[in-house]
């Protein structure tokens, strides 16, 4: 095509009026906000285990199906709690291919993180490349639960146990996704989840540890104390301050109530997607991997430069005028990051699937601000786009 395409790169008037960005951003009404706050002011208790901590955490015991749940004011910090407790040394196994803070937890409870490659259709941790990468050291892996899928987590506690390693498991992707096993939040010595703005389970920022080990959660307690704490605690290295914020928890207790009715709606975008972008030449939907039950809170594609006409970037550039605020998912590799590249004490051969998929993936607005006429808008510029890739790439080098 020889014409200018009318896309917002070139001059036109960008598809969306406001910034369309990428996260969940459920939040409740007005109305339910102003009671659950009214009632933390009228009782004047803002902190360390209120009466809204309290039921979240039993709320949450009852959702995941676990004997301890712990709130905390973070995923990254729940992370470096459960490496302190469960008194890892030496070496953290984990892929490459995930958020900085999985492997930033690790570096600050005094450990290395030791990075693997990904499996390449399913983005997930190569359980074949485990064994070949284990050494004296490793006293643990880290599964990273990633896209509303999972890392296979009953084949890595067998695995674990075979090699006499811990294993825990970073979930912030995977809140209220299932296997055949059961719902994830039950696996290996413990699970974290984040409860960020962008994350399903929405606690505006937040996050929580699952365990069924009783020895386990009594030392968790012990690293984030409470005043209120009824049970001994015992002796630890060091505490975090940590706790969850009654108005975290009941931002937390509402978005509960509301996850079955936000992952249907995110099933039925996720499926609209599906439809569209199947016919489009050059992207490749990535489905939740390994689960009975999604939480689709990721729209994942990877996009072939070739086939598509463009690169991941030069499709960023484009959405971005548009007011698509896609992202790039993960970029670099942790391999690649400060202070972890050129280090072989954190990288011992190239993971190559992991920087593949660096510069492909891209993650494409789902949740709130999403409806079905949003998704049909989205999909109607990456088909423009791609019918006019030659010419575009022409001038956005």
């Amino acid at each position: 095509m020889n014409t200018r395409p009318n896309l917002a790169i070139f001059g036109a008037p960008p598809a969306f009026d406001v910034p369309l960005p990428v996260g969940q951003l459920y939040f409740p009404s007005w109305e339910r906000y102003e009671r659950a706050f009214r009632g933390i002011f009228e009782r004047q208790y803002y902190n360390n285990n209120g009466p809204l901590h309290e039921q979240l955490e039993c709320r949450l015991r009852e959702f995941f199906g676990v004997k301890h749940v712990l709130l905390v004011s973070n995923a990254t910090l729940g992370l470096m709690m459960v490496a302190d407790a469960l008194e890892l040394t030496g070496k953290v196994l984990m892929p490459a291919f995930t958020f900085i803070a999985s492997a930033q937890s690790v570096s600050r409870a005094g450990l290395d993180p030791l990075f693997c490659d990904i499996n390449r259709n399913t983005h997930q941790i190569d359980v074949d490349q485990i064994v070949r990468h284990m050494d004296e050291e490793v006293s643990a892996i880290m599964g990273v639960n990633l896209w509303g899928g999972t890392c296979q987590p009953q084949i890595l506690e067998k695995l674990a146990d075979t090699l006499g390693v811990k294993l825990y498991f970073d979930s912030a992707h995977a809140f209220g996704c299932a296997i055949e096993e059961g719902k994830i939040g039950s696996f290996g010595q413990a699970e974290v989840f984040s409860f960020h703005a962008t994350k399903i389970l929405n606690a505006t920022e937040g996050g929580c540890i699952c365990t069924n080990d009783d020895d386990l959660a009594l030392r968790l307690r012990s690293i984030r104390p409470s005043y209120r704490e009824s049970t001994p605690l015992v002796p630890v290295v060091r505490v975090a301050n940590a706790r969850m914020s009654e108005a975290q928890a009941a931002v937390a207790l509402m978005s509960l109530e509301d996850f079955p009715e936000n992952r249907a709606n995110n099933e039925r975008l996720y499926q609209l997607y599906e439809c569209r972008l199947r016919d489009i030449p050059g992207i490749r939907l990535v489905e939740p991997a390994q689960v009975r039950v999604s939480n689709y809170q990721y729209l994942i594609c990877e996009i072939d430069e070739i086939r598509f006409g463009l690169s991941r970037d030069q499709l960023l550039e484009v959405l971005k005028a548009e007011n698509v605020i896609a992202r790039r998912y993960f970029y670099p590799g942790l391999h690649h990051c400060i202070p972890y590249a050129n280090d072989s004490r954190f990288c011992t051969e190239p993971l190559i699937h992991t920087d593949e998929l660096c510069h492909s993936c891209l993650q494409l607005p789902i949740g709130a601000r999403v409806s079905a006429q949003v998704v049909e808008k989205i999909c109607d510029i990456l088909v423009l786009t791609q019918a006019n890739a030659k010419w575009i790439a022409q001038r956005i080098k």
